[in-house]
């Protein structure tokens, strides 16, 4: 009988400081984001072992994003009767799989599913994860908790891409992945033992979540995620050739910078938290501004290299920084589907990532490398005005 009134027992909200349960979810964020980025850097090895070009290994990047974008909508509609924590755990054990099978795939083929496996996870974990981490903290801390899940994923460029890279170039590409699978299996533990078993909402029904999906409002701000993204990738995809051939740094150099780049991340997806709780939309639209000036700046700084590096740490601060509160809008449109519009929001992430790498590469073909900068301004600003044409009319009352 104790066990079973345990049980049901709802979690407290934290008025003051973050749950400690907050931290398996962040662990499993950092575990996702190394098994996405650490492929960037072993794919040479990936290559060689399997006999298979460079560009075919770079499917492997190419199929895990439509992973993303395509399959975990589906699989967090498929899933959203499961209670949150038993979702977790199921998509933790997935994660495990796919990065088992990784380490013993025979060949390019069944490589290339363990990836497109552990893709589905991605999307749903940090929609569901988001969810979670939102209710666990007091209302006016939403965002922020969501900033602590979202900082695994950012710790992960800084630490776990780099540490994963060496691994996989020291033990072999196959070591990397059973790293990032033990990684998985810390991340189910911690689940298991410190998310507390939550208050089920009632279901909504497949297809009032679509509609609660497909809602104009929702899809405004899908768009700005999306378009945010595509300039922030434009730029980053091709950060290494800027920074040789245009700064004059050295090859080797650029890895220092990019752990700078993601320590800006970090300490902006932590600044963005606190900021979209004290005043959301006008923090959103702030930082875009800040963003806009960032780049368009870098167009100038990049021929110089310290102001380049000054310049390269604001852009990836303010790009994360208006992610937890892009989240948090985001969830609180579609009420009646807050985990599959938190999923939705890192498939159009991931579609703005494609789309961005896309345009940079025709910039380089038809324009210049220089070029980059000024048009990834541009496609923010874009998400900027798309914001603010947005915050307007509701205001006006007319969304």
């Amino acid at each position: 009988m104790e066990l079973t009134q345990h049980a049901k027992r709802e979690p407290r909200a934290h008025k003051s400081g973050f749950p400690i349960s907050l931290l398996s979810l962040t662990i499993g964020a950092f575990a996702i984001g190394m098994t996405e980025f650490v492929i960037m850097g072993i794919l040479p090895n990936v290559a060689e072992d399997l006999n298979v070009s460079i560009s075919a290994a770079g499917q492997l990047i190419t199929m895990y994003a439509l992973g993303v974008a395509v399959g975990a909508p589906i699989l967090t509609v498929l899933t959203h009767r499961i209670p949150q924590k038993k979702l977790l755990i199921f998509l933790m054990l997935l994660f495990i799989v796919g990065n088992g099978v990784s380490v013993i795939a025979p060949n390019y083929a069944v490589l290339m599913g363990a990836r497109v496996l552990t893709a589905l996870t991605h999307g749903t974990f940090f929609g569901v994860g988001a969810v979670i981490a939102a209710s666990l903290v007091h209302p006016d801390r939403r965002a922020g908790a969501v900033s602590v899940m979202m900082a695994g994923l950012t710790i992960a460029n800084i630490l776990g891409v780099p540490l994963g890279t060496y691994i996989g170039q020291h033990m072999g590409w196959r070591a990397s992945f059973g790293a990032i699978a033990l990684m998985g299996v810390i991340a189910l533990i911690g689940v298991a033992i410190l998310i507390p078993r939550l208050k089920q909402e009632k279901s909504s029904s497949i297809k009032q979540q679509i509609a609660a999906l497909i809602s104009p409002k929702l899809l405004v701000f899908l768009l700005i995620c999306a378009l945010g993204n595509s300039g922030l990738f434009a730029v980053f995809t091709y950060i290494t050739p800027l920074l040789v051939d245009i700064t004059g740094f050295a090859e080797h150099s650029v890895t220092w910078i990019l752990v700078l780049f993601g320590i800006g991340v970090t300490v902006g997806n932590i600044v963005g938290g606190k900021l979209a709780d004290w005043k959301l939309m006008p923090s959103i639209l702030g930082i875009y501004v800040v963003i806009v000036i960032a780049l368009t700046a870098l167009t100038f700084t990049i021929h110089n290299e310290i102001a380049a590096v000054a310049t390269i740490f604001v852009w990836g601060a303010g790009s994360f920084a208006v992610m937890p509160g892009l989240q948090v809008k985001i969830m609180g449109i579609a009420k009646g589907a807050p985990a599959l519009a938190s999923t939705s929001s890192h498939s159009a992430g991931n579609l703005g990532n494609a789309v961005g790498a896309f345009v940079g590469g025709w910039v380089i073909t038809h324009l210049s490398l220089s070029s980059l900068p000024w048009v990834g301004a541009i496609m923010v600003g874009l998400a900027l005005a798309v914001g603010a044409g947005s915050m307007l009319s509701e205001r006006r009352g007319t969304v």
